[in-house]
């Protein structure tokens, strides 16, 4: 009964340490993507925008409801592109 540490309490702070870091890493991958679908969104949102206020000097607009809104925000760029060529054929 001497004050070292014994090997079993080593080992529980070895595979404690493991299993946080595991932890860590697969918490970080989910929030990897809600960041970049966030930044997807603003953008999206601010190229709408920008697209209704030039359009508005030429007669053209995008409306901006929960579908395009949505497909702005999950595709961002590409999505606003292809909702401004969609409207325009549809015009």
């Amino acid at each position: 009964m001497g004050m070292g540490v014994e090997l079993h309490i080593i080992l529980a702070y070895a595979f404690g340490l493991i299993l946080l870091y595991i932890l860590g890493y697969l918490l970080l991958i989910p929030i990897k993507w809600i960041l970049k679908l966030i930044y997807n969104g603003i953008l999206g949102g601010i190229l709408l925008l920008v697209i209704n206020i030039v359009g508005g000097f030429f007669g053209f607009h995008v409306a901006i409801n929960i579908v395009t809104a949505l497909i702005a925000g999950v595709l961002g760029v590409p999505g606003v592109l292809l909702l401004t060529i969609v409207q325009y054929l549809l015009k």
